[in-house]
């Protein structure tokens, strides 16, 4: 009887995140200085060409890659949150607690900095291969260190120093050149175009299905390395595997995207909370969604003020994340999210 009613729970779960889902990628469509009716916006993405060649060009050309980039990079982090909080037991892990977005953000500073003609495609190779290097790091150490909490502290010193380089770097450079990269620091998912997002969507889904086929070997890290074994999972595999995907969809979102702050910190808690369980074979899927409606959500809040702009998105995430963190921290003793 309990389980047929777990089942019902987690089936008006789904329902409510797709139903979230759908809702916020239209408006996301719908949003911006430009109104467009809901009934043509549909239509031009159902393929039927608007009378309006300007519509066309805003919903297909900025606002659809937008939203899918967002409702991508969204359940990006929150998955990778989620499976290093499993990893380490630690409900305050997310994707920037290893160094690998810092890393990522020390390569576009090396690029924008001191590059003198930086294009889109120099930025992201950049931020990719400092990511890279700091995952190579990491993973060097995986290998040396057995303990998670040593690692864990070992990813935040690395982290340290490479925003310390960062400091470095921006007091000797131009001040235009400061500006820009602030900028980029602000986080934005409109900076994909149609034709850049096809990569976005590669490297992304590819994380995901791989986080999806990790769910049995973050059950099992859930009740101990011992018992993991016992069960067959080899530990040594299953981390390495962890922070290569976490890694990979880190430095896909920061690369594109720039830092994204607090979703990847603070979804995988609303996940657990709307299920109450911490069985990932659930938890991982509502993760994803929770993360692309999260997203989506502060996509739309920030294209509110559109007519002056956009607002910085990571302004968003934070008035949207903090709170939750806050709650976790007050309520961490009745939480027993890694029991």
């Amino acid at each position: 009887m309990k389980q047929q009613q777990n089942r019902g729970n987690f089936a008006a779960v789904y329902l409510l995140l797709g139903l979230a889902l759908l809702l916020l990628f239209l408006a996301n469509i719908l949003a911006g200085p430009v109104k467009i009716p809901l009934a043509e916006a549909i239509r031009i993405l159902l393929g039927k060409m608007s009378v309006q060649q300007s519509w066309n060009q805003i919903v297909l050309g900025s606002r659809l890659p937008q939203a899918v980039t967002a409702l991508l990079g969204g359940a990006a982090l929150a998955v990778s949150g989620l499976q290093l909080q499993t990893l380490f037991k630690n409900p305050l892990a997310g994707p920037s607690i290893l160094g690998i977005s810092d890393g990522a953000n020390l390569g576009v500073a090396l690029a924008m900095l001191y590059i003198s003609t930086t294009s889109y495609l120099t930025t992201i190779f950049a931020a990719f291969a400092g990511a890279a290097i700091v995952l190579a790091i990491i993973i060097w150490f995986s290998r040396k260190v057995h303990n998670n909490v040593m690692l864990l502290i070992i990813g935040i010193m690395v982290g340290y120093l490479a925003s310390s380089v960062i400091s470095i770097l921006n007091f000797n450079a131009s001040a235009d050149k400061v500006h820009q990269y602030v900028m980029w620091g602000m986080g934005d998912f409109s900076s994909v175009s149609m034709d850049k997002l096809p990569w976005f969507v590669s490297f992304t889904v590819a994380g995901l299905v791989g986080s999806l086929l990790l769910v049995k070997p973050l059950n099992a890290l859930l009740l101990g390395d011992s018992y993991a074994e016992n069960l067959g999972i080899n530990v040594r595999r299953s981390r390495l595997a962890i922070l290569i995907i976490t890694g990979v969809l880190t430095a896909a979102v920061t690369a594109f995207c720039g830092p994204i702050s607090f979703i990847g910190l603070a979804v995988p808690h609303i996940a657990r909370l709307l299920l109450g369980s911490s069985n990932h074979r659930n938890l991982v899927p509502v993760t994803i969604l929770s993360g692309s409606v999260v997203a989506l959500l502060c996509n739309f809040l920030a294209n509110l003020g559109a007519t002056g702009g956009p607002l910085p998105l990571n302004a968003i995430t934070s008035i949207v994340g903090a709170p939750i963190i806050i709650y976790v921290i007050m309520n961490r003793k009745n939480l027993h999210y890694f029991d």
